[in-house]
């Protein structure tokens, strides 16, 4: 029987990816991005989030990585944010200056900055007391890779942000007027 860890050598979860790299290569090419598949699951994780999560499961099985590889659903979802903030700034900003700051807080500090420090914290948790330990040599050794929670983020930033920022948004504006 082989060994499954070696002393001279560095465990795969400390090795750096990757995979974050190509991920930030990929948000400047728009033509390489999947907008179809990113719609579907924008729909699917309003009407039926089950139905997302069990693509996950494919997309590991084929893949053999839990996260998404194309950053569309990010972009996508920072575009939606961007046309809301500026849609409820244009109804009631009386400065465009405030209303710049609106539209950059909102999608850098409510999304972006706010759900990379929890998706760290949540991440650094999960790996260090969430894993259990497993004695079987014929067990490969699981980890939760940081970009996946950053996919668990935006899919439950998603309906969250229909509700308050849509949705409330709308509704406040058809009963101001």
């Amino acid at each position: 029987m082989l060994p499954t860890a070696w002393k001279g050598r560095v465990p795969s979860r400390a090795r750096s990816s990757p995979v974050f790299a190509h991920y930030l290569r990929r948000i400047i090419k728009w033509r390489q991005m999947d907008i179809e598949y990113t719609f579907w699951q924008m729909l699917h994780l309003c009407r039926s989030p089950k139905v997302v999560y069990q693509h996950t499961k494919y997309h590991k099985q084929t893949k053999n990585q839990w996260a998404r590889d194309d950053p569309a659903f990010v972009v996508i979802l920072s575009l939606f944010m961007v046309i809301s903030s500026s849609a409820y700034c244009a109804a009631y900003d009386r400065s465009f200056g405030h209303a710049v700051f609106t539209v950059i807080s909102v999608v850098l500090f409510h999304f972006l900055l706010s759900g990379i420090a929890l998706v760290t914290c949540c991440w650094f948790f999960t790996n260090a007391y969430l894993r259990e330990d497993s004695c079987n040599s014929h067990v490969v050794e699981q980890h939760v890779e940081w970009m996946y929670a950053l996919d668990v983020h935006c899919n439950s930033f998603f309906p969250a942000f229909i509700l308050l920022y849509v949705k409330a948004k709308s509704d406040h504006l058809s009963t101001s007027k």
